[in-house]
């Protein structure tokens, strides 16, 4: 599936600054909106592209760095790139703390926004695959009847067939047919990618209920 255009968002109240930025980001490729306050921001629909924001950290009625720990707070995890004509070293320290990518001084090179821009997309694109990837072994394990959960359960804590069969009463061909079925579902290569996704799932030490009718996860 390709990829869309990877987006990169302004927050700066200098339209001069919005506008020099827009046509930079647009020469190279990217996608790119301006907006004059993190609130103007906050309206905008979120991409399903890779995505990064280029933000002031000084602005009239807002600090970028208020904002920062706001989105965060919200679950937002659009990488962050500040800008500043004022900056400080504690203020550095806490935007790359919090998770910034970079923090640059105006008047700053072109070239190291672009690189810094580079990263923050990289950084995104690793989430957007990680989190594609968890809601695909969610829909794979739905998938599985009860019983299959079950047995998936008991491989992940290491129990081999014959065990298996003992614990929930069923024949040992019949418990090597499920664990077929789960491998196939959960479209695991080998008993060692089984066993990732049961702890993905947190089902590594789960327990099955005593009518067998499927697995009760650990918490998180």
């Amino acid at each position: 599936m390709q990829e869309q255009r990877p987006a990169v968002y302004v927050i700066d109240d200098d339209p001069s600054v919005r506008d020099g930025l827009d046509s930079l980001l647009r020469s190279v490729g990217y996608e790119t909106r301006g907006f004059a306050s993190p609130r103007d921001f906050l309206l905008h629909p979120r991409s399903n592209s890779p995505a990064c924001i280029v933000l002031d950290v000084r602005m009239p009625d807002a600090s970028g760095l208020d904002f920062q720990d706001e989105l965060a707070k919200a679950g937002y995890l659009t990488p962050i790139i500040f800008l500043t004509g004022h900056g400080d070293v504690p203020m550095s320290v806490r935007a790359m703390k919090a998770g910034a990518v970079e923090f640059l001084l105006k008047p700053f090179r072109e070239q190291d926004l672009l690189d810094a821009i580079r990263q923050a997309l990289d950084v995104d694109r690793a989430r957007l695959r990680k989190e594609a990837a968890a809601v695909d072994l969610h829909e794979h394990f739905a998938s599985l009847t009860p019983r299959e959960r079950e047995v998936m359960s008991l491989v992940a804590r290491g129990l081999l067939n014959k065990q298996i069969a003992a614990e929930i009463g069923l024949s040992e061909i019949t418990v090597k047919v499920h664990r077929g079925q789960v491998m196939r579902k959960m479209r695991a290569d080998s008993i060692a990618d089984l066993i990732r996704m049961a702890d993905s799932l947190g089902l590594s030490d789960a327990t099955a209920d005593s009518k067998g009718s499927g697995v009760t996860p650990r918490s998180r």
